[in-house]
C-alpha cells in the first residue's frame, strides 16, 4: 500500500530565523497561491479577451502578491 504524504515547501538559506530554513510560511503561501489562482486565472482569462494588460495583471496576482506576502508573513 502506498501512503500519500502532505506536500511541504521548504525554503533554506533565509536570514529571517536562526535555523535559516522556512517550512510553514512557504507551505501556507503555496496553499494561498493555489486558492487565489483557482479563482483569479479564469477571471483573468475572461478579462484578457477584452483588456490585455488588465487580464495579465489579474492572472499574475497570485504569484506576485499572494504567495510572497503570505510566505514572508511567517518566519518559521
Amino acid at each position: 500500500m502506498v501512503g500519500v504524504g502532505v506536500p511541504v515547501c521548504v525554503e533554506c538559506g533565509t536570514t529571517s530565523n536562526p535555523c535559516r530554513c522556512k517550512v510553514l510560511g512557504p507551505t501556507l503561501g503555496f496553499v494561498a497561491f493555489a486558492a487565489a489562482a483557482l479563482v483569479e486565472w479564469p477571471v483573468g482569462a475572461l478579462v484578457y479577451c477584452f483588456r490585455h494588460a488588465k487580464g495579465r495583471r489579474i492572472m499574475a496576482h497570485p504569484a506576485t502578491v499572494v504567495y510572497p506576502s503570505v510566505s514572508s508573513a511567517l518566519p518559521i
